[in-house]
């Protein structure tokens, strides 16, 4: 597995464990949902779009 495959997976891992620890962290609700719910959907929204970008790189680099 190339590096460029490894970062997509580790990005799209990443995302996944994000995404499911802001589910958790909402459904718990309380004092911890309120003031990190704002940087865990962050980091979700940043995780995938560098996940896009790589996967965007990699496309060009197979066309290229």
């Amino acid at each position: 597995m190339g590096l460029l495959t490894t970062l997509i997976v580790l990005a799209l891992i990443s995302t996944v464990v994000a995404l499911g620890w802001g589910v958790i962290s909402m459904a718990h609700g309380g004092e911890y949902d309120e003031k990190h719910s704002a940087q865990l959907m962050g980091a979700r929204v940043g995780l995938q779009l560098l996940a896009v970008l790589l996967l965007f790189i990699a496309m060009l680099i197979q066309l290229g």
